[in-house]
């Protein structure tokens, strides 16, 4: 199956909360190596005006990646996974990830272009925290670029 190339322009709407917790802001910082004690200590978060542990930039990748997952699993995109090389990753931040965060994310196709047998998907990830009374605020924005390889490549 090709790549649909009615995909540019569909969106893909927040399914699912991510509950930021300070393992996992823990655990990721120190898988990427990231070494300021805002990522692991709460008092040096809090010292620095932050109400919990500070997440490090490349944090929102997590919350990006399952909304991905949303276009990826798309019977209808005809993305074979194991075709797929990732390309390119973006992030404009609004604001920092801290523990406590319940985050969501909105994906937008923003571009498909057919490259020989394959195409190259651009998405962006808009990034949100829900506040309450269906309340959200701007966390970060992700882009994103995908080459699906086609047959033969």
């Amino acid at each position: 199956m090709s790549i649909n190339p009615d995909l540019q322009g569909r969106s893909y709407p927040a399914v699912e909360v991510y509950d930021v917790g300070r393992e996992k802001i823990r655990e990721f910082a120190k898988a990427v190596k990231a070494s300021h004690p805002a990522h692991f200590d709460v008092e040096a978060a809090k010292a620095l005006g932050y109400s919990d542990l500070v997440g490090p930039p490349t944090f929102a990748i997590i919350v990006a990646q399952r909304a991905d997952a949303q276009l990826i699993e798309d019977p209808d995109s005809g993305i074979d996974f194991s075709r797929v090389v990732h390309a390119d990753q973006r992030f404009t931040h609004h604001r920092p990830i801290v523990a406590g965060d319940q985050l969501i994310a909105e994906l937008h196709v923003d571009g498909v272009r057919a490259m020989g047998g394959g195409a190259m998907i651009t998405t962006r990830a808009e990034i949100s925290a829900v506040l309450g009374d269906n309340q959200r605020e701007k966390v970060a924005t992700t882009t994103s670029s995908i080459l699906v390889r086609g047959e033969g490549q």
